[in-house]
């Protein structure tokens, strides 16, 4: 099993990395194209602003790739944000993965959204053994809306999605790999997928 964790300057790939061995795999970090084309299974994490970000996927001209990718790809955290249509987030625009605009949490709630929130309308195999309502860690201030891509929802101020699910592509908005058992068994449930 081949899993290869895109490496394009803004991710928390260490903690994503460890998890995987914790897991009893070795993931690769890369920002190759050939070597990211041909993993079975690939991360594509995100920490940071959008709009850097994106410039930092054009420059490697990984924003023409990721879209392409046709085995299983896992957004997440600013990774499933840059897979949206568009972000708030520096006015950027996104690889339009999935049809959804992210948006900026308003005044009435401390932001960002830091700690544990549940989960919950869990629709995907991403979610074999997970129970509705359970927690994960988010540390986010934008959110992607509602929309029929949902495959999971949360709720601070408004629901939103908290997973996206399109084809071959998912994403979190949370991070399974600091979300203790639950986390890891979704990305169990991702590497079997």
């Amino acid at each position: 099993m081949k899993i290869v964790i895109i490496d394009y300057g803004a991710g928390n790939i260490k903690s994503i990395q460890f998890a995987f061995k914790r897991l009893g795999y070795n993931a690769i970090l890369s920002n190759n194209p050939e070597v990211i084309k041909t993993a079975d299974k690939v991360i594509f994490p995100g920490v940071g602003e959008a709009s850097s970000a994106m410039q930092m996927l054009k420059s490697s001209g990984l924003d023409i790739l990721i879209p392409t990718l046709k085995q299983p790809v896992l957004g997440i955290c600013l990774g499933m944000q840059l897979m949206c249509k568009s972000t708030e987030e520096g006015n950027t625009k996104g690889l339009n993965i999935f049809n959804v605009k992210v948006k900026r949490f308003n005044n009435t709630v401390k932001v960002p959204q830091m700690g544990w929130n549940t989960i919950t309308d869990l629709k995907s195999k991403l979610f074999k053994g997970v129970k509705n309502q359970s927690f994960m860690y988010s540390v986010h201030s934008f959110y992607a809306e509602s929309c029929i891509e949902s495959i999971a929802t949360t709720t601070y101020s408004l629901n939103y999605a908290s997973a996206l699910q399109k084809a071959n592509f998912y994403g979190v908005q949370f991070h399974p790999e600091k979300s203790s058992s639950i986390g890891e068994q979704i990305l169990k449930n991702f590497i079997t997928l």
